[in-house]
């Protein structure tokens, strides 16, 4: 069976740890060569190259704040120094942080808001340039939260809520370029960043599991395969959807 991204070149973002790294992981084992980005962690990401390397895959590890315009051009510039051009963006760099309304502050909205939003847009903006006349497939990491919408979360689910309708808006805009744009929308998953902030045990995740018909929060495995879905010719007609993986909690 060939490998159903060969020959593609992909930019995850936020890639270092947790989902983006999965995913990297999963495109690359598909047979697309990976660029690695990070903003901190380089550690993190050379991990994940090592990993995608020693298995007969090309990556590369890329540093830049996706939040930052000549960061963004930066990161892209390197895609295509490395492997001569770009099929895939895979837009998960994030930062999420809860609160109830009265402790909202406008420093912590324009944090959340210009790297999940703002850069996401400035990412897709940058990418489109580097597609060729075969168009290209853009994924979106978004949320559950956007519908789920939880108490004490509205800066954050804010944000998700944003992704999704720029996920609809720019099918919209780039189909006509052969371009799909596609958002997944994870539920809880079990990730570096969940435990550390503890919300991986007690009453928060047991009340989360609860609410979920499957009984239990995700796994980064749970959700790596659906953006080799949408990158892969087998999505070739969908485009604007929002593909929820959260063990049916709504």
């Amino acid at each position: 069976m060939s490998a159903k991204l060969a020959g593609r070149v992909a930019v995850v973002t936020g890639a270092s740890k947790g989902i983006g790294a999965s995913i990297a992981k999963h495109l690359a084992a598909e047979g697309a060569a990976v660029v690695v980005n990070y903003a901190s962690s380089k550690e993190g990401a050379e991990r994940v190259v090592k990993e995608i390397s020693s298995k007969g895959g090309k990556a590369v590890a890329v540093q830049a704040d996706v939040s930052r315009q000549q960061e963004i051009e930066r990161l892209f510039s390197e895609a295509k120094k490395a492997f001569g051009k770009l099929d895939i963006l895979v837009n998960n760099a994030g930062v999420y942080e809860f609160s109830p309304l009265d402790e909202v502050t406008g420093e912590q909205f324009h944090r959340l808001f210009d790297l999940n939003v703002l850069g996401l847009v400035l990412a897709s903006r940058e990418a489109v340039k580097y597609f060729g006349s075969d168009g290209g497939s853009i994924i979106n990491i978004s949320s559950a939260v956007s519908t789920f919408a939880p108490p004490n979360t509205s800066v954050y689910t804010g944000t998700k809520g944003a992704v999704d309708a720029v996920t609809r808006t720019l099918a919209k805009e780039l189909g006509p370029r052969k371009i799909r744009v596609n958002a997944i929308n994870p539920g809880m998953v079990e990730t570096e960043g969940v435990i550390s902030a503890g919300f991986n045990e007690g009453d928060f995740r047991k009340q989360l599991e609860s609410l979920t018909p499957l009984g239990r929060i995700g796994q980064v495995e749970d959700v790596a395969p659906a953006a080799v879905f949408f990158a892969s010719q087998d999505a070739a007609w969908i485009t604007g959807e929002t593909l929820a993986i959260a063990g049916g909690l709504r």
